[in-house]
This record gives structure tokens, C-alpha cells and sequence, in this order.
């Protein structure tokens, strides 16, 4: 049996299981996506969202790898950043506050800021550019960008939807009533719609003010959590391209807490603010 060391770690409630195997070692005890299975269940592991390992990188600083609680391998996780970012600066295993992380979605760059005490306070991660373009996503459509696109649905209904992809694919969904929407049943139907090749998670979006969006989210593998990171970047791009909201900046509301999103004109890269915390720590045999 392996014995594995973890930090269980949330991000406004967003939680994961972090896990240092830069040797290697639980890999070769257990395949990741059962790991994840079996570590994330709620009944009998420890339970999260997801488990994030530390790997090795050749050109980066460190390697960010994840995987959902079913299995299933993501690209990137916003909220699941700013716990590697604080559980590596914690751990020691950095001690300079910005570093560079390759990811399955590219390079990311988290910049953990620290109160005079030395204590981690928030994580800001630098998301990269926001992707529109339907073949990159991918999205099945005939339109390079699909802004506002009706989406035809099993039931008969049309579901109208501003594609976003921000290391993993997003579904951003503007309703009236954010507390009439039934997030897990038209969440999962549009997660595995047929003009999404890779599936999709699910942002729905009531616009509060000019500057405040409240969001409920169905994520591709997890299901409903209580944040996503990914999907509040994604939110604040297709509230701005779809012409809800004229600012580039803005306070995303979610479930488990709220996050700070900018989008710099200059640069085209979403910077996303929001606290990381660990739960707790132990050990677990496999």
C-alpha cells in the first residue's frame, strides 16, 4: 500500500485535494483518474471537486496537473490555481510570490499576496487571453464566434449561449432570475450537447449591475459546485462581448463566495483575485 500526504484546500468552496508527486511515486501506486475517484468521494474518501498534483516541469517553474472527481482529466481550474499557488508558497517549496505554471492549457501565472506578517491573504492568476474562436473551443457552429448563439436542445427547448473557452470550454448562459433556474438539469443537458466535441461547463448569469454578476455553475466532470474560476473569466467575457455590461472589470458572485475579475485591454489576459484556503492536512494509504 502507498501512503499519500494531502492538503485539503478550497477556493470559495471550490475544494481539492493537493498532492506533491513531483518523485512520481503516487502515480505509480494508483492511475490518477481512479485516485480521483476514489480520494474525492464524499461517502468514503476525503471528498472535493478534484485532486491537483505538483509535478515537474521541464521550462516552467512547476507543473500543475488536475483531474475531476469523476475522473476525468481538465485543463486548467482558476480557483484550483490559487490553492496550488498558496499550498507551493506555504509548503516552501517557492518562496518567491509569483511563479510560472505549465498546465494542459498553457502557461499560468499566480502571484500570491501576503499580509506583514507573511501570511498568503489572496491569489491573483493571471488566466491568459479568453478564446472565442468556435474551432479552438471547439463548438460546432458555421459562425467563427459564438456570441449569443441558439443552441436547439433535446426537449424542444432553445438555450441561447455565448461560447467561451478559457483553458477548458464554457457555456455562458444570461437568465432574468438567477433563483428560477434549475442549474443541474439544463446544466447537465447542455454539458454533454453534441456541438460540444469535448463537452462543456455551464455558466448561468443574472447581470446585477454594471459592475456584479451572480453566477451558478455546472461544471464538465464535477457537476454543480459552489465556484469556478475558469467559468467567472468566461462570465465576465461574455457579459462585456455580448454588449451586458460596458466595463471590463467586475465582481463575480458565486455560491461559495465572490471573486475580482479584470480584463486588461492592453495586454487581452483576465486576471482573477479571490482567496485560497487550506481545510486541512493528513495522510490517506492506497
Amino acid at each position: 500500500m502507498t501512503q499519500i500526504w494531502f492538503s485539503k484546500m478550497e477556493g470559495i468552496g471550490n475544494d481539492f485535494i493537493v498532492m506533491d508527486d513531483r518523485n512520481g511515486s503516487i502515480d505509480a501506486g494508483m492511475p490518477y483518474p481512479r485516485l480521483a475517484e476514489k480520494l474525492c468521494d464524499r461517502h468514503f474518501g476525503i471528498g472535493a471537486d478534484g485532486i491537483i498534483l505538483v509535478q515537474n516541469s521541464e521550462d516552467h517553474d512547476i507543473r500543475f496537473v488536475i483531474f475531476n472527481s469523476d475522473g476525468s482529466r481538465a485543463g486548467m481550474c482558476g480557483n484550483g490555481m490559487r490553492c496550488f499557488a498558496r499550498y507551493l508558497y506555504e509548503k516552501k517549496i517557492f518562496d518567491k510570490k509569483q511563479i510560472r505554471v505549465q498546465t494542459d492549457a498553457g502557461t499560468v501565472i499566480p502571484t500570491v499576496k501576503v499580509d506583514e506578517s507573511g501570511r498568503v491573504t489572496a491569489v491573483q492568476v493571471d488566466m491568459g487571453p479568453p478564446v472565442l474562436t468556435c474551432e479552438e473551443i471547439p463548438f460546432i457552429s458555421q459562425k467563427d464566434t459564438a456570441i449569443e448563439e441558439p443552441i436547439d436542445m433535446k426537449d424542444g427547448r432553445i438555450v441561447t449561449a455565448t461560447v467561451v473557452k478559457m483553458g477548458n470550454p464554457h457555456a455562458v448562459v444570461f437568465v432574468e432570475d438567477l433563483s428560477k433556474v434549475d442549474a443541474a438539469a439544463r446544466g447537465r443537458a447542455l454539458e454533454i450537447h453534441p456541438r460540444f466535441p469535448e463537452k462543456t461547463n455551464v455558466e448561468f448569469i443574472q447581470v446585477m449591475d454594471a459592475q456584479t454578476l451572480k453566477m451558478k455553475v455546472w461544471e464538465r466532470g464535477a457537476g454543480i459546485t459552489l465556484a469556478c474560476g475558469t467559468g467567472a473569466c468566461a462570465a465576465l467575457t461574455a457579459a462585456h462581448v455580448s454588449g451586458r455590461i460596458q466595463t471590463r472589470r467586475a465582481t463575480v458572485l458565486l455560491d461559495g463566495g465572490a471573486l475580482s475579475i479584470y480584463w486588461d485591454s492592453t495586454s487581452n489576459h483576465l486576471f482573477k483575485t479571490g482567496p485560497a484556503r487550506r481545510v486541512f492536512e493528513g495522510n490517506i494509504q492506497i
